[in-house]
């Protein structure tokens, strides 16, 4: 008497379907039915007292009984062992070896789920060893010949040029659902014909609210099949070191199986060989495009006609109202927690905004260089360039953006002429650099709205500044006290209302007689302001200036 296995195999049927098959067509299930759903992979038949240490996992256990026939107490037991080493049923034989099986062990076998089942008494153990090992065959060899037959047909897209958009047209006809690529964090890349909007018009919460793909939200191969029901699974593009997006498929309706996920992980490679092909193509591509927009911005493009003709090669459109738009990455922080170097940051910095914008105007110009991205699009006359800007920037930065660094923008006025683009770029990064004084990092600032900021930032010399309002301001410049922060809220509402005291006094709820105090009190600290029209002048730019950051 010995123990038989019949080895190894990666995929396997579930407990449901071998219970279907005509070997075990007198079978019965006594206990476990929770566990209906656990996967065979491997048969084993127990007709020794140590089988314990030869069990392995997702293996149907065929025994007649004769090694449990001594210790019909300890059978409780060894459910609670087999469960531990993941068995996925057990198959047993009454009548000869034992009559009936205890109801402490099946109570057992119900609490964990395992299921146990009776063979009928004229089946022969090879008839089913048999039987189910070829219906296992069967479906790997049907899970291998479907994922052949999807390499060859991704394999023969690529040979004849296609895109990521060619390959999720022919994942769809090969699958049945929707399938996108997107980047790491959920920026979509290519989709499905138009299935894309029917997945993201579903209400299944997949998409935020700026059109990402929640990544975050789903596992990775073939752990989605651990959800009940899947019915959306995703699969990592990776060339080496390199994380380059994700395939997903959303079903139209079925469940999901593991031969998706074998398709899906073909997919997956198929699409890096495309990705990195035409980030090579991009690269050159980039650095042509980016020498001729550092020419056009600096005015060296040469003649107007010809810098139109020649944008227009390049799918810009500059003849046109244009906007120009300055993100710039905020100096001083570290490089992108996903990878030690800083250039893929960049390069996802660029990419994002280049799907962004391009969703908008298709002609639009975007630029990456090492620390900003250049973006010269149209202007809409129905939408003011700062307002759709911040649309912009929200879906750059996303919800769960995958890490990126922060950044700065800045907005341009509108030009009317391509050659005063040179003058729209200055615009958009002194824009860009006030936003981040004024709000911090991640500050949004179109050129229109910068006001006296706009002069102030002129000052070459941030020391002669931070001077300038220390002198002016005296204590209030620096002081964070109480008492101090006070006295300068009463300044600056004072100031905002022409002096008007009683108006001062209703909205800082204040008696008449504590504001001329508090009044007196600033024109003893700063001078006589109230009746020094050039003095108020000083302390309202002063203020100004305090309000700056970076000085």
């Amino acid at each position: 008497m010995r123990t038989a296995s019949t080895g190894t195999l990666v995929r396997g049927v579930s407990v449901r379907d071998v219970l279907s098959l005509s070997s075990l067509s007198g079978a019965r299930l006594m206990a476990g039915e929770r566990g209906l759903d656990r996967v065979v992979q491997r048969l084993n038949v127990m007709e020794v007292p140590d089988i314990l240490p030869w069990t392995k996992p997702h293996e149907l256990l065929l025994t007649t009984g004769y090694p449990l026939r001594e210790t019909p107490q300890s059978l409780c037991d060894l459910v609670t062992e087999l469960e531990s080493r993941r068995l996925a049923a057990v198959g047993i034989k009454l009548g000869r070896y034992l009559d009936e099986l205890p109801a402490d062990m099946l109570a057992a076998a119900d609490r964990v789920g395992l299921p146990i089942i009776r063979l009928a008494d004229d089946v022969a153990f090879d008839d089913i060893l048999n039987q189910v090992l070829t219906d296992i065959l069967n479906r790997q060899a049907a899970v291998l010949a479907r994922s052949e037959e999807a390499h060859r047909a991704l394999v023969s897209v690529v040979l004849a040029g296609g895109g990521l958009e060619a390959i999720t047209g022919e994942l769809s006809r090969l699958l049945g659902g929707t399938v996108m690529v997107t980047t790491p964090d959920g920026r979509l890349l290519a989709s499905s014909a138009s299935e894309g909007v029917e997945a993201r018009a579903s209400g299944r919460g997949v998409f935020d609210a700026t059109g990402r793909f929640r990544v975050e939200r789903f596992k990775h191969g073939a752990r989605a099949l651990e959800e009940p029901a899947a019915k959306v699974a995703l699969v990592p593009i990776l060339a080496g070191a390199l994380d380059h997006g994700r395939v997903v498929l959303i079903s139209a309706g079925r469940t999901l199986d593991e031969s998706d996920i074998q398709v899906l992980e073909r997919a997956a490679a198929t699409a890096a060989l495309v990705i990195t092909k035409e980030l090579a193509v991009a690269a050159v591509e980039s650095k042509y495009q980016g020498d001729f927009m550092r020419d056009l911005l600096a005015g060296r493009a040469g003649d107007p006609a010809h810098t139109v003709r020649h944008c227009a090669s390049l799918g810009w459109a500059i003849d046109r109202p244009l906007t120009v738009v300055v993100a710039q990455l905020e100096p001083g922080e570290g490089p992108d927690p996903e990878s030690d170097d800083l250039r893929p940051a960049h390069e996802r910095f660029a990419t994002a905004w280049g799907i962004v914008v391009r969703e908008r105007d298709p002609r639009a110009a975007v630029v990456g260089y090492s620390q900003e991205v250049v973006v010269v699009m149209g202007a809409s006359e129905r939408t003011p360039p700062g307002e759709l800007v911040r649309h912009m920037v929200a879906q750059v930065s996303g919800d769960g953006g995958g890490g990126r660094r922060s950044f700065s923008t800045g907005v341009s006025r509108v030009v009317t002429d391509p050659a005063l683009l040179p003058e729209a770029y200055e615009q958009a990064r002194r824009a860009a650099k006030v936003g981040r004084q004024m709000h911090g990092p991640g500050g949004i600032a179109d050129f229109d709205s910068l006001g006296v900021y706009r002069l102030l930032s002129l000052v070459p010399d941030s020391a002669e500044l931070t001077s300038f309002m220390r002198e002016t301001l005296g204590e209030l410049a620096s002081r964070e006290d109480e008492e101090t922060t006070d006295l300068r809220t009463t300044l600056e509402v004072l100031l905002d209302t022409n002096l008007n005291v009683a108006e001062t006094a209703r909205i800082l709820h204040f008696h008449y007689n504590t504001l001329r105090y508090r009044i007196g009190k600033l024109e003893r600290l700063l001078g006589a302001f109230t009746t020094d029209s050039h003095l108020r002048l000083n302390i309202m730019l002063a203020l100004q200036v305090r309000r700056m950051r970076g000085l």
